[in-house]
């Protein structure tokens, strides 16, 4: 039996670039035809995108893989590359995507927003893009780049609108099966609920039917904000909920007065998150069908029920109805009709509420472009990094003379003679971009060996790390 997933991590790799073809036109009666090497199409991307039809991360848990299409190799007569296939992965509404360091990402909390998981690599240029009055015969191209690769870590928080919070067995998961479809195991011992359950509630009828989608989430503790228990992967589920409604159990056997519960449970919340204690709520004590007459001594109980006999439920299952749409109002008065409206159907409240009927714009998040970063290796050696500075380096013959005058053209265009100088290199420093390592002089033309000293040195001028 499938379970609720809502920790997971995803391995994003995105497609390779081809690489572009070094080709000349040779026809009968065409002299000197000329370069006509075509480019590499670039590699597909990996795309998050929040799915309504998600309502998990179990798919993830298996198998964390997930990779993009590379981009073919350009070839003569001008020919490009075919572009590689995008991979689009859903995750439901509400995941966080974050570094491996825990540094958040993204927060995918609107239906179709996307993200950029993986940029794909760049194609590399044919020689036919090389051609210019100096260089009419270029015998070089760009290889294909290396399409991004990475870790990343998913959390799923739920959106509901109604988070049912209390201590194990106070009774919410009885409740959730009570008014609801869902059916959580229920037992009579600590944390018989390991994982969120959800249930969409339908109120009134005709056209005054509304919907509700109901949490049941494990067990509070005390310590749960500092991570005692199930901690923080309960408290994160009732982040994004709209009412809340504490159950204190009325029972002999909770162990606790009512009133010790209360405080307990609302100050877990509010140590976790201040901001969930403004949040319209409920205190309802619970399985009153077995409880002392002052069993609710000192606790301003907004309702007493008991979900076993259905004491008081419906009347419950009303109050929350009537703050939600209370919520709903004020959400669609502030401008955010998307979190206001109510979900379609059950598969849509399952995964996320808040689908509206009108369309909307998608949210497309793409990565700030990178600068170039010079970081010192050793005392007389540089490394230059980002990606810019290395598709400056990715021809495919360096131990070619224009190729090399080609290079360091552009390393100059984008400034990394001036990065280096204002970080301290000094002439005759070695830098190494990508896998290229070559001997820094600043402000010095590129000289180009003569033929004979070229054959000597065996024509090159930089050498490759062997990667």
């Amino acid at each position: 039996m499938s379970g609720f997933v809502d920790e997971a991590q995803l391995h994003a790799k995105a497609g390779d670039g081809g690489a572009g073809a070094v080709s000349f036109r040779r026809e009968a009666h065409v002299a000197r035809g000329g370069p006509d090497g075509g480019d590499g199409g670039h590699g597909g991307d990996v795309w998050l995108v929040a799915d309504l039809n998600q309502a998990s991360l179990l798919g993830f848990k298996d198998h964390p893989f997930r990779r993009a299409g590379d981009g073919s190799h350009g070839s003569g007569k001008r020919r490009h590359g075919q572009r590689g296939a995008d991979l689009v992965v859903p995750v439901p509404v509400g995941t966080v995507v974050r570094d491996r360091d825990g540094t958040a990402l993204r927060d995918l909390s609107t239906p179709e927003e996307r993200w950029l998981a993986a940029e794909g690599g760049h194609g590399g240029r044919g020689n036919a893009r090389f051609l210019s009055n100096a260089r009419r015969a270029p015998a070089f191209a760009e290889q294909g780049e290396r399409g991004a690769e990475r870790w990343l870590d998913l959390e799923l928080k739920l959106t509901a609108d109604v988070a049912l919070v209390g201590f194990p067995n106070a009774g919410k998961s009885t409740l959730i099966s009570t008014i609801s479809a869902a059916r959580p195991k229920i037992a009579d011992y600590p944390f018989t609920t390991l994982q969120p359950h959800l249930g969409v509630v339908r109120v009134g009828g005709g056209r005054d039917e509304s919907e509700l989608v109901v949490a049941d989430v494990p067990g509070l503790v005390e310590g749960a904000a500092e991570g005692k228990g199930l901690g923080h992967r309960f408290l994160r589920h009732v982040e994004r909920t709209r009412v809340l409604v504490v159950l204190v159990d009325l029972s002999p056997s909770a162990g606790m007065p009512a009133a010790e519960q209360l405080g307990v449970l609302l100050g877990e919340l509010g140590r976790y998150e201040p901001g969930l204690l403004a949040r319209p709520r409920l205190v309802v004590g619970s399985k009153a069908d077995v409880a002392a007459g002052d069993a609710g001594e000192g606790v301003a109980l907004d309702l007493v029920i008991s979900a076993a006999t259905g004491d008081g439920v419906q009347v419950l299952v009303h109050r929350m109805a009537g703050l939600v749409a209370d919520e709903r109002k004020v959400l669609a008065t502030s401008g955010d009709l998307a979190s206001a409206a109510q979900p379609s159907g059950p598969d849509d409240a399952f995964a996320a509420h808040g689908a509206s009927a009108e369309p909307r714009e998608t949210v497309v998040h793409r990565p700030a472009a990178e600068g170039i970063v010079i970081e010192r290796t050793g005392p007389r050696a540089w490394r230059v990094s980002g990606r810019d500075a290395q598709r400056a380096v990715n021809l495919s013959d360096l131990t070619d003379d224009a190729a090399l005058a080609e290079a360091v053209r552009r390393l100059r265009r984008l400034g990394v003679d001036r990065a280096l100088a204002r970080a301290g290199a000094r002439d005759g420093d070695e830098v190494a971009v990508g896998e290229v390592a070559f001997t820094w002089f600043r402000d010095q033309p590129v000289e180009l060996p003569s033929p004979d000293a070229a054959k000597r040195s065996g024509g090159r001028r930089t050498r490759r790390d062997g990667r």
